[in-house]
């Protein structure tokens, strides 16, 4: 029966990774699209665009609610494990696990990420969601260069093709991007929303290797309940950066007079509002899942992988032109997508026939499982 622990925890791995990945699939392909709908209808406040991509954070009450809950059942041994008296008898488990460091650099990730939730407001605002997306996956570029600096990202041949694919795979798109151009918009906003779209793809470049690194000198044991936690507190600051600007461009009167005159009528205006809170969530929710799952550089090549798949769905809902480059933009990121991921598999098949490697990890508690170094409850 010891060999089942190894077998299930690889199980429960490979489950929850695949989940994460389906939760930031989902978010990084319909969030840009609900953001340009919002635009495109006669909407104008940018600091409300960037508020609702992490203004859903109070979701993520419920499941670390079950999570307190299920380790409060867990007896004694879970009790210990979780910061328990040693006095003889049992001490409440701790409502919150993080600690003074991991609280910090969420806080300050969630600032970062505030600003950039604006840049990429301000980008979309200008650009049609084809351009816009195509910039955006230069970020995989900017997040494998981050990733080697801070948490020192191990390249393979597969991982290196994989960006050499995917990265040029924007370069392609944005052939004969002119032709896209918005009505009636001129020359500098055009090259604006260039501008501050790349900025934010730089920006997201640097903040998820910054979150991985985190995770790696917060000297704590990464279970799932305390990746929510970061996820909480990093779009609560996000969503308090934002809240100031709202505040200060006077977002929160003008929302009932935009929503009358919102082109698609009142109640589709505040449905296309919440249903950006939900997209964005799923996007930060899922990169940070991945993240604990996996690495920052996956995170950043499943982004990129969804984007030309926006793309296609930006032709068939916005009627945006669909060119030959955009064919084989989405030709190059399957391919290096199917190259990550071809590796990965070749290195996960190398690391299962060494023993060795099963030895010689930490020994959690029976209600904790390792995954990458870290563990879910």
């Amino acid at each position: 029966m010891e060999e089942d622990g190894p077998i299930s925890n690889t199980k429960l791995k490979r489950i929850l990774l695949i989940l994460n990945s389906i939760i930031l699939a989902i978010g990084t392909a319909a969030s840009p699209l609900v953001m340009r709908l919002y635009f495109i209808h006669g909407g104008k406040r940018l600091w409300l665009l960037s508020w609702l991509q992490t203004g859903g954070w109070p979701v993520i009450i419920i499941p670390l609610a079950i999570s307190y809950i299920q380790r409060c059942q867990r007896g004694p041994a879970a009790i210990s494990a979780d910061g328990g008296s040693g006095r003889g008898y049992p001490a409440a488990p701790r409502s919150v696990l993080m600690k003074p460091f991991l609280f910090t650099a969420s806080a300050i990730i969630g600032i970062l990420s505030g600003v950039d939730n604006y840049f990429y407001a301000y980008g979309v605002s200008l650009l049609p969601v084809s351009t816009s997306s195509l910039i955006i996956a230069s970020q995989l570029a900017f997040t494998a260069t981050f990733a080697f600096l801070l948490v020192k990202q191990k390249f393979t041949a597969y991982s290196t093709n994989s960006v050499f694919l995917l990265t040029p795979g924007a370069v392609v798109l944005a052939l004969h991007t002119g032709s896209d151009r918005p009505e009636g918009e001129s020359d500098r906003q055009y090259m604006l929303g260039f501008i501050m779209t790349a900025a934010a793809a730089v920006l997201y470049g640097f903040i998820l290797p910054l979150v991985e690194l985190s995770y790696k000198k917060g000297k704590q044991v990464m279970t799932y309940s305390l990746v929510l936690e970061y996820q909480l507190v990093l779009c609560f600051f996000a969503t308090a950066a934002c809240t100031i600007g709202m505040l200060i461009n006077k977002d929160f009167q003008a929302i009932p007079r935009e929503a009358k005159e919102y082109g698609l009528g009142e109640f589709k205006y505040y449905m296309v509002l919440v249903w950006n809170a939900i997209m964005g969530q799923f996007f930060f929710l899922g990169a940070v899942g991945v993240i604990f799952c996996a690495s920052s550089l996956f995170s950043g090549i499943l982004i990129s992988l969804m984007l030309p798949l926006t793309e296609v769905l930006a032709v068939i809902f916005f009627k945006e032109k669909f060119q030959a480059e955009k064919g084989v933009s989405l030709a190059l990121s399957l391919w290096g997508f199917v190259s990550y991921f071809y590796g990965e598999f070749k290195h996960t098949k190398k690391r299962d026939r060494n023993p060795h490697q099963s030895q010689n990890q930490i020994q959690h508690p029976p209600s904790e499982v390792e995954l990458n170094g870290h563990s879910i409850p």
